[in-house]
Order: structure tokens, then sequence, then C-alpha cells
């Protein structure tokens, strides 16, 4: 039986890096797989106490969490995994340890990605520090193989870091195929009632809470070219949503769009929609994208991350460039299809889902623990093998590589 830990900052059903860890988990142990985790309260010994909710404080307590969960937790990560020799480690975000590290994306190039100036991205100190402590990851012998959520990821990789050593694997993100899945008829009506929505508007969905690199600011001007779009915006705070609004009213939609705030119901609001759009200037793998077209939501979305790789222009979707004349009228030409040809839209985009289910998604990265662990065997009797030689012709055993708890933890 196969021995994992997962060392995660936090853990739990949802949405990103939380969100995908605890998928993994759940579909792991339905192989067969035995599943531990190490977390950032295993790793503080404690649960962390709650800050102020104010935004710098947040910046600020998610860059001293990084830093530290990079740094101590580390160390500390090192001494949980040398009490498990046997256990294969997949590592998500921070910590410079275990054998196979997911990269959740790279925020050099996310930055890049929305115009940001050299300057712009490195007079952040916490830039500094990501940088130079992924270079090390990425160059270096902490992990054996370094997973990208798609071949764009994986080529943003090599792009900001050069050569990397470890092997890189591609395996995207799953999604639930039972929670997200078409609405019946019932559902999607009973969803329309709750949110007032008359049965014969045609209705784009956003959802995503950096709106500024998410495009929400396409989407909106973009309904100047979708006469027959309602726009539902789902996700921001206060202020960002205040603004967006503001920029709304500025090009005369104000009356078209609709802000529903952070919702945790995701499946729900898009059981009332008839589109996704998402015109993002970065990703490596949006879960959103994925959830929408298991719900049977043709997405609208610029060609970043895992987008090229599972949207078919005209089949399941379309992919278009940041621009608002480009995605309107995208919105407007799936808006104005017959109700019959809108279902087979529907039908062709749940169906590009069905791949990438968590239970297809979690034997991936079982098969991958298990060469990883057949790599460390062999090591090993290699290492044996050559020291017992040694021992036999009196001479030390050089230039076979062992490999133990220390290499394996990244140390």
């Amino acid at each position: 039986m196969t021995r994992i830990v997962q060392i995660v900052p936090f853990i739990g059903p949802g949405t990103g890096v939380a969100g995908v860890a605890w998928n993994l988990e759940k579909e792991l142990q339905a192989l067969g797989a035995t599943v531990e985790r190490f977390t950032f309260d295993d790793a503080r010994r404690h649960r962390m106490r709650r800050w102020p909710k104010n935004t710098v404080l947040a910046r600020i307590r998610g860059g001293w969490r990084m830093v530290w969960f990079s740094t101590v937790g580390t160390r500390r990560a090192k001494r949980f995994l040398a009490e498990r020799p046997d256990a294969v480690v997949i590592c998500h975000n921070n910590v410079m340890a275990g054998d196979v590290y997911v990269n959740h994306g790279v925020l050099l190039a996310s930055m890049r990605a929305r115009g940001r100036s050299r300057w712009g991205i490195y007079r952040n100190p916490i830039h500094v520090f990501i940088y130079l402590r992924d270079r090390i990851r990425y160059r270096g012998r902490t992990h054996r193989a370094v997973v990208a959520l798609s071949e764009q990821d994986a080529a943003d990789l090599r792009t900001t870091y050069g050569p990397v050593r470890p092997r890189v694997v591609v395996i995207p993100n799953g999604v639930d195929l039972d929670r997200f899945r078409p609405p019946t008829p019932e559902e999607r009506q009973a969803a329309r009632a709750d949110l007032k929505l008359g049965t014969e508007e045609r209705v784009a969905v956003f959802v995503g809470h950096e709106f500024s690199r998410k495009g929400l600011s396409y989407a909106i001007r973009g309904l100047e070219h979708a006469p027959s779009v309602l726009l539902m915006i789902i996700g921001g705070n206060d202020l960002i949503i205040a603004e967006a609004f503001e920029e709304a009213k500025q090009h005369g939609v104000g009356d078209r769009v609709l802000f529903l705030g952070p919702r945790s119901n995701l499946g729900r609001f898009l059981a009332a929609a008839d589109m996704f759009v998402f015109p993002s200037a970065y990703e490596a793998n949006a879960l959103v994208i994925l959830e929408a077209l298991a719900s049977g939501l043709p997405v609208i979305a610029t060609p970043v991350g895992f987008a090229p790789e599972i949207i078919v222009d005209g089949e399941n979707g379309f992919l278009v460039e940041r621009d608002p004349r480009a995605v309107g009228e995208r919105m407007e030409q799936l808006a104005s299809l017959e109700v019959a040809e809108l279902d087979e839209w529907r039908r062709r985009a749940r169906e590009s889902m069905v791949p990438f289910g968590w239970p297809s998604i979690a034997q991936r990265y079982l098969e991958l623990a298990e060469e990883v662990r057949a790599e460390r065997d062999a090591e090993a009797s290699a290492g044996a093998a050559a020291s017992a030689r040694a021992s036999a012709s009196g001479t030390p055993a050089s230039g076979t590589p062992v490999s133990g708890p220390s290499d394996r933890a990244g140390g």
C-alpha cells in the first residue's frame, strides 16, 4: 500500500490550493493509499489566531505566513517526514521539501502578464524572496518531480527559472463531477427564481476575487457589444465591487450587472446561468473554468493556462483576446442561440470535462507516486550493493547516490 504525505498550507473543501489537496486526499484514499497531511497549523503546533479584517493587515499576514512556512515550516516538515521514511511526499506551495512539488502558478509570470515592469515586480522584497526560493527549488535537488497544471504552466516555469532540474509532469486540476453538473429544469428554474431572473433572460456569469487579473472590466465593457446579456458577478469585496459598478454605469450597462459578492454554493449560481465568461490575464489552471464546463456552461475565456487545452473554439466555448468587443460579441453569439442549440453547447461542455473527474486525476498522482517510490527503492538498492562491494574489497564506495529521508525531504 502506497503511503503519501501532502504538505499544504491549508486544506479543506472549496477552491484554490486547499481544495485541490482536499480532493486529492479523498480520492487517493479511495484508491487505497494511506494519506497524511502536514499543514501550516501542524507546523505552528496550534491554530493561528485571527487577525483583524483589514486589507493591509491581510497582506502583511499573508506575506509573513508564506515566509515562515517556507523557512521554519521547512525545518519542521523535514522532522515530520524523517519519522515516515516510507512515505512519498507531495508538496503544495512554500515548504522546500518533498518528492513531488505541485506548482500552482508562477507569481512572476502572473505579474508579467498584467504588464508589471521589472522594477514593479522586484521592488517588493516578498517577490524577491519567492524568486530566490523557487530558483533553488526548480534548479536544485529539492524535489524529484514537479507537477505543472498545464503545458503553458510548464513553459512559464522554464521561461522564469531557466532549466528545471526535476522532471516536469503535466497533471491538470480535476473537477467534482457530482457536485458540478448540469441542472435539471426544476433546479434551473428554482435557481433563477431565487435571483429574480426571468426565463427568457440570457445570463453570463463571472467568478473571481481579483477583478483586475481575472478581467472583469473586459466582461463589463463587453456588455456594450452584447445587448441581450445580463452579467452576474460572484466574488470581490466592497471596495472593488463599488469600483466595478461605477465602471458599469460609466459605460451605460449598470442595469445589466448583478453583483452577488462572495458566495460558497457556486453550483447553484452556475445553474442559473447560460454561459461563463473569464477574460483572465494569467492562470496556471483555473478550477472555476472546469467547474463551469462540468456544469454545462460554454466558456468564453482568454487562451491562458489550461483553457487552450480544454476549450475547443466553437464546440464548448470560445477562446478570445482580452478585448471588450471580442468578449462581448461571443457573449451575444451564445445569447442569440435557440434553446435547442444552447442545450447542445451545454452537452458538449459537460462531456469535455468527463476525463477530468478527480478520481482520474488522483490515479495519475498515484501512478507518479509509485514511480517515485520505485526510483527511490532502486537507488537504495544500488547504494547498498555498492557499499557491500566496497566493504568486501576494503575500499570506500563512491559515486552512488543513496536516497534517504534527508534527501527526500530536500535536505
